[in-house]
């Protein structure tokens, strides 16, 4: 009979044995992801090749609780319909933000028809609340940006296949957010994927100053100002979309990259 071997779990401490820490649900060493397979780090809150949080332990060895989840994810599906509906709404009216709470119309105006969203697919909806979120962030709109966060990350995990233009929104959306790590697990990702991909660059540097890791995020923008010239030629429609976002990042790029 083999002796599990007992460690030291690397997130809370706790003695732990397996692959994952019975205390803090932490993976170990030897652990994978449940949803795509793939080896985790150590201690990793968020599988870096799919972004899907690491849950809890199931140390009993039974069925995963993961795959009882079919009712919360119709739930999502409908509360993003609804968001989306709603910010299709009043985007079509007006560039201001909504004065009144979510969903009311002001009483001096007549309800306006409400759009037809059957017909959108899930990346539309996904992009629609990506629009909203990164609308509301440039406002300050802290509580809401985190608000509709939570209806669009998964709204993005549920496109497929999920590409390096999505993986980057989804990132970016984290980032607002104020989720450094899984923003991290989205760079991550792209840059694994394609290494010099400026969007994967820019996030990475986002990603890196949200954690507080300077020097990280100065190793990634020299690297986005050696990559611009070739990656630029290769005329991506995501670096045409986020054209501002990787102008804006090599601008700060070459002013704090010692020459």
């Amino acid at each position: 009979m083999t002796v599990p071997t007992t460690t030291t779990c690397p997130s809370c401490g706790a003695a732990a044995e397996g692959r994952f820490c019975a205390s803090c649900g932490a993976p170990l060493e030897g652990a994978t992801c449940r949803t795509c397979a793939a080896a985790l780090s150590p201690g990793a809150r968020f599988c870096h090749h799919c972004g899907r949080p690491v849950g809890i332990a199931n140390t009993q060895g039974g069925p995963d609780r993961s795959t009882n989840a079919v009712p919360w994810i119709v739930a999502s599906i409908a509360l993003v319909a609804l968001i989306a509906l709603v910010a299709a709404q009043r985007f079509s009216s007006s560039n201001a933000l909504p004065q009144t709470p979510l969903g009311a119309v002001p009483a001096d105006q007549p309800m306006a028809r409400a759009p037809d969203i059957s017909q959108l697919t899930p990346r539309e909806r996904a992009d629609r609340l990506f629009d909203r979120i990164m609308a509301l962030h440039e406002r300050g709109r802290t509580d809401s940006v985190q608000f509709f966060a939570q209806m669009a990350i998964p709204a993005y995990q549920m496109v497929q296949p999920l590409d390096l233009d999505a993986r980057y929104d989804m990132g970016r959306i984290a980032e607002v957010a104020g989720l450094a790590e899984f923003a991290r697990a989205q760079a991550d990702t792209i840059l694994r994927a394609e290494p010099n991909h400026l969007l994967g660059l820019v996030l990475a540097i986002r990603a890196a100053r949200l954690a507080g890791n300077e020097s990280a995020a100065t190793a990634f923008e020299r690297r986005l100002i050696a990559a611009e010239g070739a990656e630029r030629q290769r005329n991506r429609e995501e670096y045409t979309r986020h054209r501002a976002d990787i102008d804006a990042a090599l601008d700060v790029a070459r002013v704090e990259v010692p020459r």
